[in-house]
């Protein structure tokens, strides 16, 4: 299994590290796909570098993405190719999880409507614009979609990874 970690500057220090290694720590191969900057600074200033970026990310060989909050997502909606790598997984299928901010990428790739999600507060009526049934709970499982709400919800927020993971190999 592979799955992409997107990755931009002001992305959230946890909600980026914490699904990569504990992907990783399952014998999941994660890669951080940026947006071709090479390196980037969390909100806290913690660096990352990017292991793909998101031209060369092809989505047929990835079993899906996460999405981390921050302020990253309202960068990452921004590029076109971020939007098609979404879009493809959801469409074929493979996970889309999102945390916090991150549910801004899926409004942006067009994959919400219809479906049930969750995400930070502030991203609420953009999900709702969107055509989400919006439920304010720790994690939201609809389908290949996985959303949850802030970087407390992780724990669970991973576990319904891994049990999607596990079911859809």
């Amino acid at each position: 299994m592979k799955i992409a970690v997107l990755l931009e500057n002001h992305y959230q220090v946890l909600e980026v590290w914490y699904p990569y290694l504990r992907l990783r720590e399952a014998g999941i191969e994660t890669v951080l796909v940026g947006t071709g900057k090479n390196e980037y600074q969390s909100k806290e200033g913690y660096p990352a570098r990017e292991e793909l970026p998101i031209q060369k990310a092809n989505p047929e060989k990835f079993d899906g993405v996460v999405i981390p909050g921050g302020y990253a997502p309202d960068h990452l909606r921004r590029y076109k190719e971020v939007n098609l790598f979404v879009k493809d997984l959801f469409e074929s299928g493979k996970l889309v999880a999102a945390i916090c901010h991150g549910g801004w990428v899926p409004v942006s790739a067009g994959i919400l409507n219809g479906r049930k999600a969750t995400s930070f507060m502030a991203v609420k009526d953009d999900m709702i614009n969107a055509g989400v049934e919006y439920l304010d709970q720790e994690v939201v499982v609809d389908g290949n979609l996985i959303t949850s709400r802030n970087p407390y919800d992780l724990p669970v927020f991973c576990r319904e990874i891994l049990k999607f993971l596990s079911q859809n190999p």
